[in-house]
C-alpha cells in the first residue's frame, strides 16, 4: 500500500485543474480562433512522469 506525498498530491491536484476544456469567454474574445485547449491530456494514452 503506497501513500502519497504532500507534494505529489499537489502535483497530481494542478495536473487534474490543467486538463479542462477551453473557457467559453476565451472562444469568444479571439473570435473563435481558439477552441480548444492545446493541453489536454488523455489520462489512458499521455503519462505525466510525477516523480515522488
Amino acid at each position: 500500500m503506497t501513500k502519497k506525498t504532500h507534494g505529489k498530491k499537489m502535483r497530481l491536484a494542478k495536473a487534474g485543474r490543467k486538463n479542462r476544456r477551453l473557457p467559453v469567454f476565451v472562444a469568444i474574445r479571439t473570435k473563435r480562433k481558439v477552441t480548444v485547449n492545446r493541453n489536454r491530456r488523455a489520462w489512458r494514452t499521455q503519462k505525466l512522469r510525477i516523480e515522488e
